[in-house]
């Protein structure tokens, strides 16, 4: 059992690979962070007496004034290392830096050099060190104009406004689920270290916004879910859709057309193929409470009355979504979100479900835990 704790926990990346550790609690005890430690040096080298590992993601990325960037940087590196050596204590330490070391700006400089000042920690006791050169960064739950242009583009677009490409240049992007299974992957390594971490793609910014503007044109506005080249699409998909308002889009009511002969409706358009199932749930029944990380879902009622639940995972805020047969609506189940649903009827329910073709069942993409 290793014991892990994340500076910055509460971020972007850090809630993403707090989560992922969550995924195998027989390997790694998760030690809690909250960002108030850094105030209180009393509960700064409890939690390093604590880890064997520490992943230091605290940083401050945006700010008006770059100086108070980069001495905020720095100082957040001086405080880990002052808690750890007050304790005599040597975990291996995991230092997120950046690509932009290279750039002539005050945040790239504070990467490489709180990297240098924990590389000479690592040197001065012996210790383990890796400090890893990380590339942009993207995926669910990333907070618009503050971590990545990506987050931004999602966010503008979902809400009626036009992004705005300043520079059109080609970016190396490595999803965040990428980078947490890389960074946890580097855990049992020894020595001193600069890592570079590996992108996943490499894309131009307007190609992005290109794609991004499809998937709001079809499946923000119409339900359509798009035509995804490769696992990368799928990742970009994900992110996209994590930044719907999941409350006030579904249910989505569909088109019902009925004769004497009965009903007909339409429950997906694809421009990816995928699998489609059905099932028929007992009054009173819940299926599901569990989660995905990758897998695109889609859950359609066509006959009875149900409620679907969603909560993300970290979250106590549970959603709770109505659906009747004699009004076919569904609900896209979105990543990293506990979900179930339930007979609220007194007739049997019939729930078509539909996942896409980039979900592989070997792949161990689900994992239980009660909405």
């Amino acid at each position: 059992m290793i014991r892990v704790g994340i500076t910055g926990q509460a971020g972007f990346v850090g809630s993403h690979l707090y989560n992922h550790l969550g995924l195998t609690p027989d390997k790694y005890k998760r030690i809690p962070f909250e960002d108030r430690f850094f105030s209180d040096s009393a509960l700064l080298k409890s939690f390093v007496k604590q880890c064997d590992v520490i992943v230091h993601l605290a940083a401050m990325n945006r700010h008006p004034d770059p100086q108070v960037i980069y001495d905020t940087n720095i100082g957040l590196v001086k405080q880990l290392i002052d808690a750890m050596e007050s304790e005599g204590v040597t975990p291996h330490v995991l230092f997120s830096s950046s690509t932009q070391e290279e750039l002539d700006n005050l945040y790239g400089q504070s990467k490489k050099d709180g990297r240098e000042l924990l590389e000479q920690w690592a040197s001065r006791n012996n210790a383990p060190f890796s400090g890893l050169v990380v590339p942009n960064v993207y995926g669910e739950f990333s907070r618009p104009n503050y971590n990545t242009f990506i987050a931004t583009f999602a966010h503008k677009l979902i809400n009626g406004e036009q992004p705005q490409i300043i520079t059109d240049s080609s970016v190396k992007l490595i999803y965040v689920g990428s980078l947490c299974k890389f960074i946890i992957g580097q855990f049992e390594n020894k020595g001193v270290s600069r890592v570079n971490v590996p992108f996943d793609f490499e894309r131009k910014v307007s190609s992005i916004l290109s794609l991004f503007e499809q998937f709001n044109s079809l499946y923000a506005n119409n339900g359509f879910i798009p035509n995804l080249a490769d696992i990368n699409e799928v990742n970009l998909f994900n992110t996209f859709r994590s930044y719907l308002d999941y409350k006030n889009k579904f249910p989505v009511k569909l088109v019902k057309h009925a004769d004497d002969r009965g009903m007909f409706v339409e429950t997906i358009k694809l421009g990816v193929g995928g699998q489609v199932s059905f099932s028929t749930t007992l009054p009173g029944i819940t299926r599901g409470n569990h989660y995905h990380t990758r897998k695109i879902e889609r859950f359609t009622v066509i006959r009875g009355k149900a409620k679907i639940q969603l909560r993300k995972i970290g979250s106590d805020e549970v959603m709770d979504f109505y659906l009747d047969g004699n009004e076919p609506s569904y609900v896209d189940m979105p990543v990293w979100y506990t979900h179930n649903i339930t007979n609220i009827g007194d007739e049997e329910l019939y729930t078509q479900f539909w996942i896409n073709e980039w979900y592989n069942p070997e792949d161990g993409d689900t994992y239980f835990e009660e909405v």
